[in-house]
């Protein structure tokens, strides 16, 4: 088998896929597909036109990938018109299937991805945006994990990490979503506490009560979102938070600081504040400075800029924005506040017309619309 043959192929192969109307997310992985099948049956001479074999193949491969996407499609949507269901079971193994699902021969992003659909109750295409992947790719990494633990026994439980991971991402979901899953992420973060005594577990659990404390106040009677500088702070869950505040910082005494930690130090900033204008800017910084160091996540520099217009001024909150990607989910939103607090209010408009394109929901785009029309209403006048 010649595998330099098959890596020099590749790129053309690509390139023939993408032509023929392939995205090349998709058109990657079943390039993927096909290299493998040649491996496996070629022997060691390749067949007389190589690229004609790899294109055949991998355009088939293409083919089943999006019938099978489009399959699973019409599955999911039937699931979600489905009846609730009725009382659930005295015993409660939810907790035990997250651990099940995160198994070690999984990757933990496998894992993670597998556990959202599977326990979790999320569709691709949630899942997909939570990781800021296309679905196509997402369906894939998922068949893929599927795939891996059919044939091993499911009694090798996966690491705390990979289960707060999910926890996670189903409480974002749950907070932000189509789905309300926030409860019960909180819930089964608390039954994880009470279980394993790990300062990255309370930290999450923290956070969790700290998000959650200031749901009632995030949306209008109109269902419009209500940015956190204008919230009714006296509709804020005051008992979440001062628990939330507690689990907090006796993580954060034992010295051995990770990420939800670090999340969950900006959010209690958030909650201590009496007023907007009395924030802890240039505190919460420091924090996003140390979330940073511990994640290299670039929505993080991205929250970060923000907290750094707040603290410096709004010239070196988009100094902080320019060196990030502008593709970056929200990067257009964040760009359009900075440049209306530093009295740039047509460049705003037009940043809040273009992020409001890019929303992943509708309250999201309906916010981000009115922004704009009211900086266009004000310069009409």
């Amino acid at each position: 088998m010649n595998e330099a043959l098959l890596r020099s192929l590749t790129p053309g192969v690509l390139a023939v896929l993408v032509r023929r109307g392939a995205d090349f997310a998709a058109a990657e992985d079943a390039v993927q597909d096909a290299l493998v099948e040649a491996l496996r049956v070629w022997t060691a001479d390749p067949p007389r036109d190589p690229k004609g074999w790899l294109v055949t193949v991998a355009w088939r491969k293409f083919l089943d990938a999006t019938r099978a996407d489009t399959a699973r499609r019409r599955r999911e949507d039937r699931v979600e018109e489905e009846p609730v269901p009725g009382p659930a079971p005295a015993v409660d193994d939810t907790l035990q299937l997250y651990f099940l699902c995160a198994h070690p021969s999984l990757t933990p992003a496998s894992a993670v991805a597998l556990t959202l659909r599977a326990v979790g109750g999320l569709t691709t295409r949630q899942i997909a945006q939570a990781y800021l992947v296309p679905e196509a790719t997402m369906a894939q990494r998922i068949s893929r994990a599927k795939r891996t633990v059919s044939g091993v026994r499911l009694d090798r439980p996966g690491d705390v990490a990979t289960v707060l991971r999910v926890l996670y991402l189903v409480f974002n979901e749950g907070y932000s979503g189509d789905v309300d899953l926030a409860a019960e992420a909180i819930r089964l973060t608390r039954q994880l506490a009470a279980r394993i005594d790990h300062p990255e577990v309370a930290g999450l659990l923290a956070l969790m009560l700290l998000h959650h404390a200031r749901r009632a106040a995030r949306t209008a009677s109109d269902g419009s979102l209500v940015p956190l500088a204008e919230q009714d702070r006296g509709r804020w869950d005051t008992a979440s938070i001062a628990e939330g505040v507690r689990i907090l910082q006796a993580a954060l005494a034992r010295d051995r600081l990770g990420e939800f930690q670090a999340q969950a130090a900006i959010a209690a900033l958030h909650a201590d504040a009496p007023t907007a204008e009395e924030t802890d800017w240039p505190q919460i910084v420091e924090w996003y400075d140390e979330l940073a160091r511990l994640t290299d996540s670039p929505v993080v520099r991205l929250n970060r800029a923000v907290a750094v217009g707040e603290a410096d001024g709004p010239r070196a909150g988009l100094a902080a924005l320019a060196v990030l990607d502008a593709s970056l989910p929200r990067h257009a939103a964040v760009a359009a506040y900075l440049h209306e607090r530093d009295g740039d209010p047509a460049t705003a408009a037009r940043l809040y017309t273009e992020a409001a394109r890019k929303a992943p929901d509708l309250a999201e785009r309906d916010h981000l619309t009115r922004q704009a029309a009211r900086l266009n209403a004000r310069r009409d006048h």
